[in-house]
């Protein structure tokens, strides 16, 4: 029997995280491993001796923040419960849809999400990074790992960036709305943007990452219309060199010393709940606040399989769907270093 119906792959990017505390070192060398992120004179003979170096010595350092959190990273489970929900939602709409879940450092990694589309029998692809901003070490990476190993001939879609959707900023705009409600007064508290923080030299290489970051809080403040007063901050910074500021732990210091006692943190470069929310945030933060007299602190949460979220993702395959098909992913050259590894607290480089 001839199929009618279009059958779409929708592949979920996403970072990956250790699910047990036994996988953190294993995580960790497969992130410092990847070429676009450690890259140095004669790097192809290098890499993989640092990478161990590395990942033994870090592995040990960061165990307490994975077992703070419940023993491993929840962001597998939190992504292909997006997979499912958006599998779902796609089929209510009907496209015969299958999504799929490429981790960039842990389990199911990206050959694995080819193995399962491939025996889909699906006729063409959509390639859906889930950052919302567009870094070279997140996004830029995810997709050149894809070209790397898928060599079919099948059309794929390529979706870059999504924070501009209208839908996906209200699933933001929802999340903040819960957490100012928590607090007796909900337009006191000062919002605090954080977004995961790279290297200034990746910035000044032409990485759009600051502006669409910055673009992002923009159109938040706008679309949620709050009195409440607003800043963006980094978090994450690892080693010497020039990252995006201010920092995290810097914004907390300056908002103690301008009397502010509520504030309620919004991780803005996220869609999920893991190690660099729950803890960094979370936990850290939260602590770091209380000893410096802030008296109430809130963390919005995950957007995770939220219906507005979903609906959002919903909305941007049948939007790439209408666009450029590509029989190939176009490779960019990332040119990062080892200073530029994104999401450095979730790989355990605080």
């Amino acid at each position: 029997m001839t199929r009618t119906t279009r059958r779409v792959g929708i592949v979920l990017f996403q970072l990956g995280g250790p699910d047990t505390l036994e996988a953190i070192e294993p995580f960790l060398y497969n992130l410092f491993c990847d070429p676009d992120i450690i890259d140095f004179p004669f790097a192809r003979i290098g890499r993989k001796p640092l990478a161990k170096l590395i990942s033994t010595t870090r592995a040990r350092k960061v165990q307490h923040h994975y077992t703070a959190i419940g023993g491993g990273s929840p962001i597998r489970r939190h992504t292909e419960r997006q997979a499912r929900a958006l599998e779902a939602e796609l089929r209510h709409q009907g496209l015969e849809a299958h999504c799929f879940v490429a981790m960039r450092y842990w389990h199911p990694f990206t050959h694995e999400a080819i193995e399962q589309l491939r025996a889909s029998q699906c006729d063409e692809i959509v390639l859906l990074p889930l950052y919302p901003q567009y870094s070279c070490t997140t996004t830029g990476s995810s997709l050149n790992e894809w070209q790397r190993l898928f060599l079919d001939d099948m059309p794929v879609h390529r979706v870059e960036t999504f924070y501009r959707n209208t839908t996906y900023l209200d699933a933001m705009v929802e999340k903040v709305n819960e957490a100012l409600s928590r607090f007796p007064v909900p337009h006191r508290p000062e919002i605090v943007f954080s977004a995961h923080s790279i290297p200034m030299s990746v910035i000044e290489k032409g990485d759009p990452y600051q502006l669409q970051i910055e673009e992002t809080v923009r159109l938040l403040a706008k679309r949620g219309g709050w009195q409440n007063p607003h800043r963006l901050c980094y978090q994450s910074k690892v080693g010497a060199s020039r990252w995006l500021q201010p920092s995290l732990h810097q914004t907390l210091r300056q908002l103690a010393a301008e009397a502010v006692r509520e504030i309620c943190v919004v991780p803005v470069a996220f869609v999920s709940d893991h190690v660099e929310t729950l803890g960094e945030i979370d936990q850290e933060a939260r602590e770091e606040a209380r000893r410096l007299g802030i008296t109430r602190f809130e963390m919005t949460g995950g957007l995770n399989d939220s219906p507005t979220f979903i609906q959002a993702l919903a909305q941007i395959v049948h939007q790439a769907l209408d666009q450029t098909v590509y029989t190939t992913v176009p490779m960019r050259n990332v040119g990062t270093t080892l200073a530029a590894a994104p999401y450095a607290t979730a790989a355990g480089l605080d």
